[in-house]
């Protein structure tokens, strides 16, 4: 199948999960890689060689282990730099995962700096969007009494950009949006909204969460002024995320957390704090984890995100003609692969989502059920949850083949044929 990684059988040796039996004696068919990826030996040999040559608490600890972990650390942070064309390494922001890098946003743009927001300000975000670039621009709204706005969506699971000029307006002091939805699969076009955004002086926020495990992520070309991902997504592990952000922006915000690293000289009766990325990372920070990100993102480097890209493309081409021929079966979003990622939402009729979960799960096939954390993308239209299957590097075209197989069998089990 064209766009395939020529290598993908060595792919999947990389990632020792994906050699296991189930129970039932079933293999596994993981396609729930948009809620977290699988991990790559190279990123746990990392992790599992920093714990036990090199662990230290990072900058405090002047002896050679602390030395060593803060070099592993910072190494971790040049290592994402490069992955995401960042101009600076300063401008790179460890976090927890991206849900705390969107708070940080809305949080630090509700405080004193030039771009804070007030009433009578507007925040833009879509329908489309995780409840992690929702909910913290609610909160900010309500707070500062700004009003809250958003893009709607087609029939077809696009954001309607009709009324583009009379959304973003002279009001509009931050746009918020994903790169890739992770209910829909839609790809949006953030370099031309963002045009839009700064033609009025706003500023630009991306949820790249779903973009960067599979599209090259150049984070000037995108046009943001602030952009997030979390390290599960990208092959990494759980418990860290990125924020990058244009130095400009991050050298005017205040900081978002009080601790230790983050403070130049503490005083009982004020402080003042460190420069970037310092400034937004009080305490002690996930530093195993930034050891396992920079092997991630070092890993899909060397794979090539281009030919990630082209992958996740074929794969999603092959899922979305197999989907068609299972009879009853729905998918929300493009159904064109080259405008959409590889998270595929359905609906199968007369099959509750969490049934046919269920029923999958049984023949060792790794799927989600639920709205995904993007609710109004489903009330949108009309449906309360969906079965979402979601691809990566290492899917191969048989595997989606025992998911179709699997729908099949899942219609007999309750007797829709």
């Amino acid at each position: 199948m064209d766009g395939l990684l020529p290598d993908l059988e060595v792919v999947r040796k990389d990632f020792p999960i994906l050699e296991r039996t189930l129970a039932g004696g079933m293999p596994l068919v993981y396609l729930d890689s948009a809620n977290t990826s699988q991990k790559p030996q190279c990123v746990i040999d990392a992790m599992v060689d920093h714990l036990e040559h090199h662990n230290a608490n990072i900058a405090r600890a002047m002896h050679q282990l602390g030395a060593e972990a803060t070099q592993a650390f910072e190494d971790a942070r040049d290592a994402v730099a490069a992955f995401i064309g960042a101009p600076s390494r300063d401008e790179v922001i460890f976090t927890k995962n991206a849900s705390e890098a969107l708070n940080l946003a809305a949080n630090t743009l509700a405080w004193a700096s030039p771009y804070q927001v007030g009433p009578g300000d507007e925040v833009v975000i879509t329908e489309m969007e995780h409840h992690s670039n929702i909910v913290p621009w609610q909160l900010l709204t309500q707070r500062t009494g700004a009003t809250l706005r958003w893009f709607g969506l087609t029939d077809e699971g696009q954001l309607d950009l009709s009324g583009i000029d009379s959304l973003i307006t002279e009001r509009t002091k931050v746009v918020s949006l994903t790169w890739v939805s992770n209910a829909l699969g839609t790809i949006n076009p953030v370099a031309e909204i963002a045009r839009r955004a700064h033609e009025v002086g706003a500023l630009v926020v991306v949820d790249a969460s779903q973009a960067a495990p599979q599209l090259p992520v150049d984070v000037v070309a995108s046009g943001a002024d602030i952009l997030v991902f979390t390290g599960h997504k990208v092959v990494g592990p759980t418990g860290i995320g990125v924020l990058w952000g244009r130095r400009e922006v991050l050298e005017q915000l205040p900081p978002f957390l009080g601790g230790g690293e983050m403070i130049e000289t503490v005083r009982m009766e004020a402080s003042t704090y460190a420069g970037i990325p310092h400034k937004f990372e009080a305490g002690t920070p996930p530093i195993a984890e930034a050891v396992g990100l920079g092997a991630a993102v070092r890993y899909l480097g060397d794979v090539g995100m281009e030919a990630i890209q082209a992958h996740e493309q074929a794969i999603t081409a092959y899922a979305l003609d197999g989907l068609a021929t299972v009879p009853g079966l729905k998918v929300l979003g493009p159904t064109d692969a080259a405008l959409r990622g590889g998270a595929i939402s359905f609906e199968l009729d007369g099959i509750h989502p969490h049934d046919l979960q269920t029923v999958l799960d049984t023949r060792g096939i790794a799927v989600r059920a639920g709205h995904h954390c993007a609710r109004p993308a489903h009330e949108r239209f009309g449906v309360q949850s969906t079965t979402r299957m979601s691809s990566y590097l290492y899917t191969t075209p048989g595997e989606i083949d025992a998911l179709v197989e699997g729908l099949e069998y899942a219609r007999s089990y309750f007797r829709l044929d």
